[in-house]
């Protein structure tokens, strides 16, 4: 894999169209990307920039407010967008002094040398119900306090908006067919109907989040994977005609994002502009998710590219220009969860290109180098453990595993039985067998109801039997 990996780096900057030599003040135009953070020892800002221009890169979000990427962003010209954090939106709701100081100490002291086109008011704050009553009512005065902040600072060139996933929608995020899409009754009337008209009145974006992956993952064998990469419209069901409107379909995002349009008409505000916060395709996850790897990713996000620059909109909003942002620049190994949640970056953490891709869309598909087969569109079947990481040339973290391992041996039943004195697992008497031991007890009587193989990037999965003499450690199939 490192091989690999070093030989497409090669290929990709000598292919790229834009390479960042010094800050250029040259406006570039392709679609953004999302820059998170949220793993060990990833570029500085100042290279994190070189690297988005590297790609083509004509915007970029961020969940915050940094000022260490503002500033790196000065002079580029790229359009930025800016995150107000989720637990801070009833406290700018409730006082419009806190909103205009929110918006004095993090947007003021950057623009207009940073480009900040878009203040995001939160993220997927309609998915957590843990919310409900503490948050969801607050979205649009908090909106309404920092339109009102950026208004007196003569400020109209930033849209204030919030992005919302699909779960948003009565269907989640295969809501087939789209024109039957509706959202949540729970939402609707009280909290979507309020942002529609926010967003109408100012000329604002109703920002999605739209995962054709998830999708296909889900409904493989029904949804044919050509029509999830954007490689649809050819026979073998690579097409879907919308039995409501008569509009076919050859791709899944254009389905989700038609899907919303029908549901925001549905309230009386079917002319809101549509933008893209999150879209884009793993390129690794665990050996039980299908067709997270570094080919289907590469075609997802070369052909959505290509799209955006070549034919814009959606087949109920042709031609409509809409904001777009792939997720995300780099793999991000500190993120919990699920394996994929893990492995959606161009970039590795230490810069080098998963693949080579033109987000200005302007490069030819078939200019690109071949890229490594899928060896995981067909679903895996064989037998999955979980274990300590293994951390080549690092030295045990011997506090962060024995708290993992006690967090692992305090839920499930009987989860650390046989690592106890006596127990046929008891020997080697290490941290380290001990925390294998323990993961895989957990992760096995607990996978089905959402655990996970992380515990804070310490684990992961393997297909090799952990098993020793006496000590059985159970499988995904047992």
């Amino acid at each position: 894999m490192a091989s690999m990996a070093a030989l497409l780096v090669v290929v990709f900057l000598a292919g790229c169209h834009v390479v960042a030599q010094g800050r250029s003040t040259a406006a570039a135009h392709g679609i953004g990307v999302n820059y998170g953070r949220v793993a060990d020892d990833i570029p500085p800002p100042a290279r994190s920039v070189e690297l988005l221009r590297a790609v083509g890169a004509g915007s970029v979000k961020i969940y915050d407010a940094n000022s260490s990427v503002l500033r790196a962003l000065a002079g580029t010209r790229m359009r930025v967008s800016i995150m107000v954090p989720n637990e801070i939106i009833p406290g700018l709701a409730a006082s419009a002094a806190a909103a205009d100081r929110w918006v004095a100490e993090n947007l003021v002291p950057y623009y207009p040398e940073t480009r900040v086109k878009y203040l995001l008011v939160g993220n997927e704050l309609l998915s957590d119900y843990s919310i409900a009553n503490s948050t969801w009512p607050r979205i649009v005065p908090a909106m309404e306090n920092l339109h009102v902040s950026l208004r007196r600072r003569r400020i109209s060139s930033v849209k204030i908006s919030t992005t919302l996933a699909m779960d948003a929608l009565t269907s989640g995020s295969f809501p087939r067919p789209p024109s039957a899409a509706a959202f949540r009754p729970d939402i609707a009337g009280d909290v979507v109907r309020p942002l529609l008209r926010f967003l109408n009145g100012t000329n604002s974006y109703y920002f999605v989040d739209a995962y054709p992956y998830f999708v296909w993952a889900s409904n493989n064998d029904t949804v044919p994977l050509e029509y999830a990469l954007f490689q649809g419209g050819g026979g073998g069901g690579g097409r879907y005609v919308d039995p409501g409107t008569g509009l076919t379909y050859t791709n899944m995002l254009d389905e989700m994002l038609d899907a919303v349009v029908h549901a925001m008409a549905k309230l009386g505000y079917g002319g809101v502009k549509l933008g893209i916060a999150e879209t884009g395709w793993p390129n690794g996850g665990d050996y039980e998710q299908i067709g997270c790897n570094a080919h289907n990713a590469a075609i997802y996000n070369r052909n959505l590219a290509a799209r955006m620059a070549r034919s814009p909109g959606t087949p109920a909003r042709p031609g409509a220009k809409m904001p777009v942002f792939v997720f995300s620049l780099y793999n991000e190994d500190l993120k919990p969860g699920p394996g994929t949640e893990r492995h959606w970056g161009l970039y590795y953490a230490n810069g080098t290109a998963v693949y080579p891709v033109d987000l200005a869309g302007a490069r030819p598909l078939r200019s690109y180098p071949l890229l490594p087969p899928p060896e995981n569109d067909a679903p895996y079947k064989g037998p999955v453990w979980c274990v300590l990481a293994g951390r080549r040339g690092e030295k045990l973290n011997e506090t962060a595993v024995g708290d993992a391992l006690a967090y692992a041996c305090g839920q499930g039943n009987g989860t650390c039985d046989a690592i106890q004195p006596g127990g046929e697992c008891f020997r080697p008497n290490t941290t380290a067998a001990h925390a294998s031991y323990a993961f895989n007890s957990y992760w096995q009587q607990l996978r089905k109801t959402g655990a996970t193989c992380y515990f804070n990037n310490l684990a992961e999965e393997t297909t090799k039997d952990p098993s020793h003499g006496s000590c059985k450690f159970h499988s995904s199939l047992d």
